[in-house]
């Protein structure tokens, strides 16, 4: 058997999870924890189910790897990259997603509150950014920020992993701050 997280959990929740599948059985009974994260934006979750730009898989079994791998057999015809590691980095790679995409907002909606002090065009300098293949033009829209169920929870989660870890993530802190000043 295999039980697989699909949802954004915390660091750490495949162990939690094992540990209580392995206390709650009458009798041992073989089982793997994997971590599949989702990536699926809103407005086009079928798209991205139908065409992921990647799928991670985290077990510690190549059982469970293979079981995962060839559940998602219908992807290799499209060619789709799959990221294979353990548990705790796949559940952090989707923390670590959204991070990414929700500072890129709050960068731009600095930017924006620049260029209005300066008199630039806030839309040309993301065009200009955007064309930039390292950068990419994608989450550089100024607005009155980010929102949505994921990318405010996971932030927040995320600074809550390195607090415990004894670690402040500043860059992760100041993107929320900027996201709040955004709202005003």
């Amino acid at each position: 058997k295999v039980v697989v997280t699909k949802s954004t959990v915390p660091v750490g929740t495949g162990k939690i999870i094992r540990k209580l599948i392995e206390e709650s059985q009458p009798e041992p009974v073989p089982f793997d924890v994997a971590s599949n994260p989702e990536f699926l934006r809103e407005g086009a979750a079928i798209e991205d189910f139908m065409r992921p730009n990647r799928v991670v898989i985290g077990a510690s079994s190549g059982q469970a790897v293979a079981i995962l791998k060839d559940l998602y057999s219908p992807l290799y015809l499209i060619e789709t990259p799959i990221v294979v590691t353990d548990v705790e980095t796949a559940e952090l790679i989707k923390y670590a997603s959204n991070a990414f995409l929700a500072t890129k907002i709050s960068f731009i909606n600095e930017m924006a509150l620049l260029c209005e002090r300066v008199g630039a065009d806030v839309h040309v300098v993301a065009k200009g950014m955007g064309l930039d293949q390292r950068i990419g033009s994608k989450f550089l829209h100024p607005g009155p920020g980010f929102g949505g169920s994921c990318f405010p929870k996971d932030l927040k989660a995320l600074a809550h992993v390195a607090r415990e870890q004894g670690l402040e993530f500043k860059l992760v802190e100041a993107t929320m701050a900027v996201n709040e000043r955004q709202r005003e």
